[in-house]
């Protein structure tokens, strides 16, 4: 039997915890301080850039016009240069607070952290891509053009059936050769080259018969880096499918992604992706489709 002391210790001690818990139950409960409203995420001081207070952008190397004159995206000159620098000021950047880093092709649309913000690089949005990168609003609606010299097998095609016997090339990794595999479908097996030169070498030995390239691109490759270049004709957009567009590359889960697609956006509705457009890939219309 417990004795008379013992109960009424326990009677004094559980009184006492009553009282504390009820003092805490009355008492106002600390809340975490709310979240400061109309912040906005996509203000320069709150983008989580791989360097604080600049801007990463990353392209290949070499970079041809008329995405970037000279191999030098730094000048502005060339249309995803100029485009680069206009999501940079949209998005509060001054051009000394950008940064540039080269980063091949390939690699780019590879799983793996990045050591850029965005690259911006020709690089068609593709869902297959989306589950190693993340991509931008698109900035440009681009078509596929096959490319030869004077003299060549193809050089009078004017069908995909007049392109089923024909060895052609393209860059690894890009839609350019998806296109060939996809939509062209010749019976001879494609050449997959490490880089648009090479693409280009291989039309210059006669190794190739034709190649697949970007219009502006292809437009370039023929007037400039070919000898008698020879542009065959615009691949047709396939019945149904999404037009195939760019978009600024990003790392998997970018906290960057949703504020450089709003400047994307911003950049499409005031109207200066079209003037950029305009003045730096006036010169690619007019290309013939191939039936």
């Amino acid at each position: 039997m417990p004795s008379e002391w013992t109960i009424r210790r326990a009677s004094v001690v559980g009184a006492a915890v009553a009282a504390v818990l009820g003092a805490a139950a009355c008492a106002p409960q600390e809340t975490p301080a709310p979240t400061p409203t109309g912040t906005d995420a996509c203000a320069k001081e709150n983008l989580p850039t791989k360097t604080p207070g600049r801007l990463t952008i990353a392209t290949d190397d070499p970079s041809f016009p008329p995405w970037v004159l000279d191999n030098a995206p730094e000048s502005k000159q060339g249309y995803e240069a100029a485009v680069a620098y206009a999501v940079a000021e949209q998005l509060g950047f001054t051009d000394a607070e950008v940064t540039w880093v080269r980063v091949p092709f390939n690699a780019a649309i590879q799983p793996g952290p990045k050591n850029f913000d965005f690259d911006i690089n020709q690089f068609s949005i593709t869902e297959e891509r989306r589950e190693a990168v993340d991509f931008s609003s698109p900035y440009y609606d681009v078509r596929q053009v096959v490319v030869t010299v004077e003299g060549s097998p193809i050089a009078g095609a004017t069908s995909l059936a007049d392109l089923a016997n024909a060895k052609l090339g393209a860059q690894v990794g890009t839609t350019s050769y998806q296109t060939i595999v996809d939509v062209i479908k010749p019976t001879v097996e494609p050449a997959v080259l490490n880089t648009n030169e090479d693409v280009v070498q291989q039309l210059m030995n006669g190794t190739i018969d034709g190649a697949v390239f970007d219009l502006p691109t292809a437009f370039y490759i023929t007037a400039v880096e070919l000898d008698n270049g020879v542009i065959v004709g615009q691949v047709p957009q396939p019945a149904g499918e999404t037009p195939e567009q760019f978009g600024l590359l990003l790392d998997k889960d970018s906290p960057l992604t949703a504020c450089v697609s709003q400047a994307v956006d911003a950049l499409r509705a005031n109207g200066t992706l079209a003037d950029l457009e305009a003045e730096w890939l006036a010169d690619v219309a007019g290309a013939p489709e191939l039936a």
